[in-house]
């Protein structure tokens, strides 16, 4: 793919936002312009628990990370919108654990693969790669080099969709795309996910949806039926489909959470 860090050629819309760079400022990254800036601010301003929500998604895969590695035994990982490098990142955390792990990272914006360098940092033993490429086409991502050179796909792997999927308004379509990785992934793989909702806080993520969509970005709440259809033919870990904070919470994340404070769900389940 030549050198991630060249950005010459790249079309990187500075004239819209986008999630994964608003996600990215709000954060406290750099790699964001005006456009995403002005959209964090007004989101911040009419739901301003944004950026606990957002660090709590962090946290979670973190915590999804570390537990697939050291308490179930998952040395490959397939993580489909990855967006711009914050360290540590997915492999960061799995290789402290495991140092042969592998990771493939997907990720359509043509930022994430200006800085895909940061994400391919893999210790002597593991090995990471970089696939550009939509969630909405997973046989782009299905069929890539770099994932058949990477992950041995008859062995378990953890699949990670981590604040992707309100990204796909159409419900069949989100549930489809979903399927369709999920069913070439063998018995003993894991599939985890968090899940847009505004049932803690409606009024205030009903402005939120407002700011996304006037700044071009899209953004969908799904209740939490609909999220368990997400893992339909898995077997729950425990806790099972709960507020992404209430996931097997340790002492690394943020402190007392207030519910409201909150928009996702999150689960990890395993293919039987």
């Amino acid at each position: 793919m030549g050198n991630p860090d060249d950005v010459q050629g790249l079309d990187l819309r500075f004239d819209r936002a986008h999630g994964a760079r608003i996600y990215d400022y709000i954060l406290g990254g750099k790699d964001n312009y005006p456009v995403d800036r002005k959209a964090g601010d007004a989101s911040i301003e009419v739901w301003p628990a944004l950026r606990v929500h957002m660090q709590a998604n962090r946290a979670f895969m973190h915590r999804v990370g570390r537990f697939l590695a050291a308490e179930r035994g998952i040395r490959q990982f397939l993580d489909i919108g990855t967006g711009i490098p914050t360290q540590p990142n997915l492999h960061e955390i799995v290789q402290e654990v495991a140092p042969d792990a592998h990771i493939v990272y997907v990720d359509n914006d043509p930022i994430v693969l200006a800085h895909a360098r940061a994400l391919m940092t893999s210790t002597p033993e593991g090995r990471t790669a970089y696939i550009s490429a939509d969630m909405r086409e997973p046989e782009a991502i299905l069929g890539a080099k770099e994932l058949r050179e990477t992950l041995d796909m008859s062995r378990p792997v953890g699949l990670m969709l981590i604040g992707m999927l309100h990204f796909i308004e159409d419900d069949d379509e989100a549930f489809e795309v979903v399927r369709r990785v999920v069913d070439v992934l063998p018995s003993g793989s894991f599939f985890a996910a968090t899940i847009a909702t505004d049932e803690f806080a409606p009024e205030p993520l009903a402005k939120l949806r407002e700011q996304y969509y006037a700044h071009g970005e899209t953004l969908t709440w799904r209740t939490k039926d609909q999220a368990h259809q997400f893992f339909e033919g898995f077997e729950l870990e425990e806790p099972g489909l709960v507020q992404m904070h209430k996931w097997r919470p340790d002492s690394v994340d943020i402190g007392e959470i207030d519910d409201a404070d909150i928009c996702m769900y999150g689960a990890v389940g395993r293919k039987t």
